[in-house]
């Protein structure tokens, strides 16, 4: 029986910024670097690419492979100067293919060709991999079509203005891609959620409007779509049961412009925030080095900084500054060593603290003794890792400094893949 704790109070008041905080209100454009890479987190081996290093590719040429996901979109022209192996700090597989860039873009017209019939054919064939979102291919291919459609005009993280800026922005163009979205998907209930002061902007999209409150973590996707249907979503279900999709508003501009301009989109909006939690907006190549970011913006580093891609609370740190940044990271957040407060192995006082603020209503505090024992399946069983929203807040509020929300989704990790491999082994 899945306990649960008799009180669900207390819970930090922190609270998303606005426009007005952005150091300029336009978007920085950074220049194409030397070197672009791109990761494939659902290939098998090297082997199965169809490329090797010397290999030429084109601005938005489509590269098919055999593994899962079939195929990836080169950012740039230029020629594959290597393919490596590497693994996540979760132990998930995935290749890195780094570009060598040329001056000049030379466009690949097959994308060109197919999207003089936009449709959800197309979309499946050219468009997994939209800025801003994850799998855009999940939205539409699905045995049993999905009810409604949430434009996410809020952005998941603390600090992260990225969608704000682009609602704000493009209204115009998100009404036409929200045209294109609705034929490529099939969905004619759509709505768009904003921050209040958003609203008025919002409304030039012709769509139905949704307010949120720019309080964290109601923003997250697993809060937000119950909170707004009124509908609770079961623990590690995807919002799909609910028959609902969530794209971002960059997503669905980036949708308008493929349609539209008839190119691949191989740009990402990012928001960058710096050691003293300034934030600028800033337009670069998919596969474009956090470095080359970092130095167009004068941000420097060193020793004992920490940089994560993503915000504050949910961010997952890099171990390089040659790291790219991908189709779906939002942020890269830069921290100041003196303020990284360094995680710590003291055992838990049982205060309470982050039971209190857990938007789950988790124990926390009897899930963290489990977990950091290995005790994965009875965390799960007995008092529901798997509800779990992944807001971080557990960590944030915890007086002991103990990595709470790593240990969850350490826990979370590792019962996907025994789940995995019992289905593996049959």
């Amino acid at each position: 029986m899945t306990k649960k704790p008799f009180f669900g109070f207390g819970r930090p008041k922190l609270k998303h910024v606005r426009l007005d905080h952005l150091t300029q209100p336009e978007i920085k454009p950074i220049p194409l670097p030397a070197r672009l890479t791109v990761f494939l987190h659902h290939a098998a081996e090297a082997k199965d690419l169809g490329i090797r290093s010397g290999t030429p590719v084109k601005t938005g040429e489509k590269l098919p492979y055999k593994g899962i996901g079939g195929y990836f979109v080169s950012p740039a022209t230029g020629t594959i100067q290597g393919i490596s192996e590497n693994r996540t700090y979760t132990d998930r597989r995935f290749l890195a293919i780094t570009i060598q860039v040329e001056g000049k873009d030379k466009w690949d017209p097959q994308f060109t060709e197919a999207a003089q019939s936009p449709g959800p054919e197309t979309a499946l064939d050219y468009l997994a991999f939209l800025p801003g979102i994850s799998d855009f291919t999940s939205l539409i291919s699905r045995d049993t079509p999905l009810h409604t459609l949430i434009i996410n005009g809020t952005d998941p993280d603390l600090l992260i203005l990225t969608n704000q800026l682009l609602m704000n922005a493009s209204p115009e163009d998100i009404k036409a891609g929200l045209a294109h979205l609705s034929k490529v998907s099939g969905i004619d209930q759509v709505m768009v959620v904003v921050p209040p002061d958003l609203r008025t902007q919002a409304e030039k999209t012709g769509a139905e409007i949704r307010v949120a409150e720019p309080v964290y973590p109601h923003t997250l996707p697993r809060l937000l779509v119950p909170n707004l249907l009124n509908q609770p979503l079961p623990a590690n279900r995807p919002l799909s049961d609910l028959r609902v999709g969530v794209i971002s508003a960059e997503a669905v501009l980036a949708l308008k412009t493929a349609f539209t301009d008839k190119t691949l989109p191989v740009e990402k909006v990012i928001s960058v925030i710096d050691k003293e939690n300034r934030v600028t907006c800033v337009r670069a190549r998919i596969g474009t080095p956090v470095k080359d970011i970092l130095g167009a913006l004068k941000i420097s580093t060193q020793q004992g900084d920490r940089i994560a891609l993503g915000g504050p609370m949910t961010g997952q740190g890099v171990y390089s500054e040659d790291m790219p940044i991908m189709h779906d990271t939002d942020a890269i957040f830069v921290q100041d060593k003196r303020r990284v407060i360094p995680p710590s192995d003291s055992p838990c006082i049982n205060c309470g603290e982050c039971v209190r603020a857990c938007p789950a209503r988790l124990p926390v505090n009897m899930l963290v003794r489990l977990l950091e024992n290995g005790l994965y399946e009875e965390a799960a069983q007995r008092y529901d890792l798997l509800s779990c929203v992944e807001c971080g807040l557990c960590s944030y509020v915890c007086v002991m400094h103990i990595p709470v929300f790593h240990y969850m989704m350490l826990g979370k990790h590792e019962l996907a893949l025994r789940e995995a491999t019992e289905e593996f082994n049959g």
